[in-house]
């Protein structure tokens, strides 16, 4: 056999068996691309139609809405917090954790609710009065916003066990209603930082049966982990279905999840969020766009996979307990789309609820999730995150600065592994964080 069909058939063996050596964070999707533009790269995988319809995609995630009427892009608004989807997803990258009338506007979003009364759906919040569930600081000219948001940050101090010292910071917001009104009392905020949009179709193939082979709500097995599915509005199947995207899982497929984005960041009403009449100001087929292209995005590779710090890093992450809520394999299961379909996939996320603590608690109820429960985040393309923006922030208000902080935030079910980091020796920690970026 010539050494060509001896590869061939090596190479034909391997890909029987799953997956491809090195393991490739988005299966068939993957891209071998760490620059500033990796969270922006079309999946390789897709046929030249899947291309077109990725790159038509491309321009509906990119466009500027303005208020009606207007021949391009009309129906921003009255009230809003951003003008465009890559406006808050920032090369498709988290947003950066800011407020306010400036250039960036507000991408740090503020979801509001009262803690009884009559919610808009089963599961879901109840609207504070005057403010419904997203405060909106910003309005069309000539209008007001309903409400003014400041942020600031409190900083605190901690050690690591070998003495030393760190810094951590927590966001602290006043609301203040632009109508002179006083907020109801109890009000319920969460601070909401935009995630990145790429991998998400891989998620989306993941099929139900697999999450829930993975929770574990009553933590039977004794590990101290206890994750479960959310459980969410489908406002299609007007049935109350398991959550898979959103900070809180709070949302059960892009198509809604990305519904809801146009309607309360932006005030566009879509099919799914009409006008009470039934009319809708964002067309089926630019809804179905954008979502086509947040779920046909390349899963940036792995880096470093070689490097004797970055594998101590992996065994750090193992040992420390992290992997059993960061899961990092995944199998996808059939999809509409083939690209994403029985694809072993690397997202380091079991996507179901956990509890994390009172250090992250928002106090809200999202779905069947509680105040103090958060989705596990992937942590594919991790590593990339201060290649494609700057000083964007980690966890799910932005309040982490660096990896470092991420983990010391940590609590609840994942104190343990927390302070078992805390614990480690610098280089140990090191190379934890090296594994991190490696992602």
């Amino acid at each position: 056999m010539s050494r060509a069909l001896l590869l061939s058939a090596v190479t034909a063996l391997i890909a029987a068996c799953g997956e491809q050596e090195p393991p490739r964070a988005g299966g068939a999707t993957t891209i071998d691309n760490r620059t500033s533009l990796a969270f922006a790269q079309p999946a390789p995988n897709l046929s030249t139609e899947g291309l077109a319809h990725h790159r038509a995609g491309d321009a509906a995630f990119a466009a500027i809405f303005v208020p009606g009427p207007a021949p391009v892009n009309p129906g921003l608004g009255p009230l809003f917090n951003n003008n465009s989807c890559n406006a808050c997803h920032l090369r498709n990258g988290r947003g950066m954790p800011v407020m306010g009338s400036g250039p960036q506007r507000t991408q740090l979003l503020v979801r509001v609710s009262m803690p009884e009364g009559v919610p808009t759906h089963p599961n879901g919040p109840v609207p504070v009065p005057g403010l419904g569930i997203q405060i909106a600081d910003q309005a069309n000219y000539g209008l007001t916003p309903e409400a003014s948001v400041l942020l600031e940050w409190v900083e605190s101090e901690g050690t690591y066990g070998d003495g030393t010292r760190y810094g951590l910071r927590e966001p602290r917001i006043r609301i203040t209603p632009n109508d002179g009104s006083a907020l109801p009392a109890g009000m319920l905020t969460s601070l909401r930082l935009p995630p990145p949009v790429f991998g998400l179709g891989l998620l989306e193939a993941v099929e139900d049966s697999t999450l829930k082979a993975l929770a574990d709500p009553k933590d039977k097995n004794k590990d101290g982990i206890s994750g479960r599915l959310n459980e969410v509005w489908d406002v299609q199947a007007q049935a109350l279905v398991p959550g898979r995207f959103g900070l809180k899982a709070n949302s059960p497929t892009l198509l809604q999840q990305s519904a809801e984005a146009y309607l309360n960041d932006m005030g566009l009403t879509t099919p799914l969020f009409p006008e009470p009449d039934g009319s809708h100001e964002l067309p089926l087929q630019t809804l179905e766009a954008a979502v086509f292209y947040a779920r046909t995005l390349g899963v940036p590779a792995r880096t470093f996979l070689d490097n004797a710090e970055t594998q101590r890093g992996e065994e750090q992450f193992q040992s420390l307990g992290c992997e059993r809520c960061h899961r990092e394999t995944l199998q996808t299961g059939p999809h509409a789309l083939a690209e994403l379909s029985h694809q072993r996939i690397h997202p380091y996320t079991d996507l179901l609820l956990h509890d994390m603590g009172a250090g992250l608690a928002d106090g809200r109820p999202d779905g069947a999730a509680d105040g103090q429960e958060w989705r596990t985040a992937p942590l594919w393309g991790l590593g990339l995150t201060q290649t494609v923006l700057p000083y964007s922030g980690y966890l799910h208000d932005g309040r982490a600065r660096t990896l470092e902080e991420a983990i010391l935030w940590h609590g609840g079910e994942a104190e343990r592994s927390r302070e078992q980091f805390r614990k480690l020796p610098v280089s140990d920690r090191n190379a934890l964080v090296k594994f991190l970026g490696s992602l």
